[in-house]
């Protein structure tokens, strides 16, 4: 990890191959730095701003009950702190509330997309499927909006080893550090989780292209339906 955690990798002295593959990492990163940015993204900021700081003074006695229980029933953290890779390459902390056991991140290794899904069933916390089928576990993720390490729309934040492997196999995977990270996504309101990356891929930048406003309140609206269904349902079913 680059001085600062700034930065993907770093050009050690090692063998050849691996200098290839960091100098090509970090060509992907400058291109993303040198694209100009939009009129639109400073009205989009001020959108992310605005919605941040109404949703976290709205949600903020829902955030510390739900910080409560994740405490009584798993014992700290409360919070996951993971690595993920943001606009131009930076490296930042993203939040939330946890939902697996400890050390579970390290021991899913190298799992992505369904294998993911399949293996962290048996690494949940007692609350945590129902965090997760409520997407309830993302609300400190809006701490991370207001940081602007993030945005409320974009493509999903991915770890940075995942991000060297699919930016090699997936030619056009750099574009994604043009934005900012979201806490949703394009891809993730019009497929699911179990999505192919190289099907995400395409719908990210499908918003990468276009990020007007009508298309953000758009997916934020969607979004919001979306979590107020699956937070009802997941209610339900814990009573049932």
């Amino acid at each position: 990890m680059a001085e600062g955690r700034t930065a993907l990798c770093t050009i050690e002295q090692v063998d050849e191959p691996t200098r290839l593959e960091d100098t090509l990492v970090r060509g992907y990163r400058q291109l993303a730095l040198e694209t100009p940015d939009r009129p639109r993204d400073a009205l989009l900021r001020a959108l992310d701003v605005v919605f941040s700081v109404t949703l976290l003074v709205l949600t903020l006695p829902i955030g510390l009950l739900i910080a409560l229980l994740v405490l009584v029933t798993s014992g700290p953290p409360v919070l996951y702190r993971g690595e993920r890779v943001g606009r131009g390459g930076h490296v930042f902390t993203m939040f939330k509330f946890r939902t697996l056991r400890r050390g579970a991140e390290r021991r899913l290794g190298t799992h992505l997309g369904e294998d993911l899904v399949q293996a962290t069933q048996t690494e949940f916390t007692p609350l945590g499927p129902w965090l997760k089928a409520t997407q309830l576990d993302e609300f400190p993720q809006f701490v991370n909006v207001l940081r602007g390490d993030m945005s409320l729309v974009g493509p999903r934040p991915i770890r940075p080893v995942f991000f060297e492997e699919l930016a090699h196999e997936l030619p056009s995977y750099w574009q994604r550090l043009v934005v900012r990270p979201g806490l949703t996504g394009f891809a993730q309101v019009r497929r699911g989780y179990e999505t192919s990356m190289a099907e995400k891929l395409s719908h990210d930048l499908e918003w990468i292209a276009d990020r007007s406003v009508r298309l953000y309140l758009r997916t934020v609206v969607a979004t919001a339906w979306r979590v107020l269904r699956q937070s009802l349902g997941g209610i339900l079913r814990r009573r049932a």
